[in-house]
């Protein structure tokens, strides 16, 4: 009988303690604020380096710190699908996909506040196949394909030409879009949540 008295308060205990600790727990769940939609990366511009020995408005090898200033990737880490933008002062930005790109050439005042498109110098995508930099509004796209890029979507895969973009689709899928096809309307159907409805530049 003497036993059973401390082993009683001591389930009692437990069980008052299990249920302080799961109501605390349930009302920090309940207290939590509520996270944004959204998160800001803060993806600073790469300099123009004149040691580099690369003209102002040439392509650049992608920095392995640099950060996607419309996701947060690093395009580091997937460069066949690397692309950039140059300004006019030598600022450039690299993206992880043609996408991400685009989405930021249509939503400048959004991802670039002060920036106009009238100060863009440049801009690059790797070609598919030989990895190659090739001028942005000279590729051409494909949208739709199942061939999943970093953002897990076709990505718009850009291509040299129209011949390697219809064997690609001959494998992957997708129709073949040109730049002047890549509307903010489109990339709305592709990202809803990255485009803010800006008016496409003209």
């Amino acid at each position: 009988m003497t036993m059973r008295r401390p082993l009683l308060a001591l389930a009692v205990l437990l069980g008052t303690l299990w249920s302080l600790w799961w109501f605390v727990g349930r009302a920090a769940l309940r207290a939590e604020p509520k996270l944004p939609d959204e998160i800001c990366f803060v993806a600073p511009a790469v300099p123009y380096d004149p040691r580099s020995g690369l003209q102002p408005h040439a392509p650049r090898p992608v920095p392995a710190n640099a950060r996607c200033p419309v996701c947060g990737a690093f395009p580091s880490r997937v460069p066949g699908w690397a692309a950039q933008l140059i300004f006019a002062n030598g600022d450039a930005y690299f993206f992880d996909s043609p996408l991400t790109l685009f989405i930021y050439l249509r939503n400048l005042q959004r991802y670039a506040p002060g920036r106009q498109a009238s100060e863009v110098a440049a801009s690059y995508v790797h070609a598919m196949g030989d990895g190659g930099w090739l001028p942005a509004l000279q590729a051409v796209y494909v949208s739709g394909s199942t061939a999943l890029g970093p953002m897990r979507r076709g990505n718009l895969p850009a291509f040299r030409n129209l011949a390697d973009a219809q064997q690609f689709i001959a494998r992957n899928g997708g129709v073949v879009v040109h730049p002047a096809d890549i509307t903010a309307d489109r990339l709305e159907d592709v990202e809803p949540h990255r485009m803010h409805r800006a008016a496409d530049p003209t």
